[in-house]
């Protein structure tokens, strides 16, 4: 059973919170084709530069999603007295937090991309949008790497149910496997549709983290 004491609940408002906007974020920046991978610079300038206000409205929400799951990490952590192994739970915690700041830097670096389009012509912006993209992308796979050793710990510390201990244990799996994609392609980076399938396999533990924070709102 989770604590249901007001700061176990502000933790489950934060991670549906965090779980909200970043699913809102993403519903706008998939169809809109904002993914802006490293491979395209140009392609990506091009993008924000058409589509500037959908952008900084994707930012906005994946800035709240992120600044949002750090606060929630902070809140878990400093709930953890109650729990039977609660330096697992500030383990937990503390890395949820260092996913959402990693998050916010990578938020950071596509704000800066659309500082480009403003302030310079596309050509010659190319050389530093494509520095400023690989920084990006890669500060968000730290967030992933970060993200599933929190899951790890959650499932180790944090009192839940076993269904939902189990189910914790699976997703971190693909979630591993997106954060070694990006690996694998050497120094070619990711295709779009590898960066894509990256992002639907951190999904599972998206939600999962959303039933723990529905469970923490709960109570139980």
């Amino acid at each position: 059973m989770t604590d249901s004491n007001p700061g176990s609940r502000l933790a489950g408002v934060l991670l549906l919170s965090s779980l909200t906007a970043m699913i809102a974020g993403a519903a706008v920046v998939v169809p809109s084709g904002l993914t802006l991978n490293p491979s395209d610079p140009a392609g990506a300038l091009a993008a924000v530069g058409e589509h500037v206000g959908l952008h900084m409205t994707e930012l906005a929400l994946d800035v709240l999603g992120w600044l949002a799951l750090a606060a929630a990490g902070l809140v878990m952590a400093a709930g953890s007295a109650r729990a039977p192994r609660p330096y697992l739970v500030v383990l937990a915690g503390g890395l949820l937090t260092a996913a959402g700041l990693a998050g916010m830097l990578h938020d950071a670096g596509n704000l800066a991309l659309t500082q480009l389009t403003q302030l310079t012509a596309v050509p010659a912006a190319v050389p530093v949008a494509a520095a400023v993209l690989l920084t990006a992308k890669w500060m968000v796979n730290l967030a992933g790497l970060l993200w599933v050793a929190a899951t790890a710990a959650a499932v180790a510390g944090v009192p839940m149910p076993a269904g939902l201990r189990r189910a914790g244990a699976v997703v971190a799996l693909p979630g591993l496997v997106a954060v070694a994609l990006p690996w694998t392609t050497g120094v070619r980076g990711p295709s779009v549709m590898m960066e894509q399938l990256g992002y639907a396999l951190h999904l599972p533990i998206i939600l999962w983290f959303g039933v723990l924070g529905w469970r923490y709102l709960r109570g139980g």
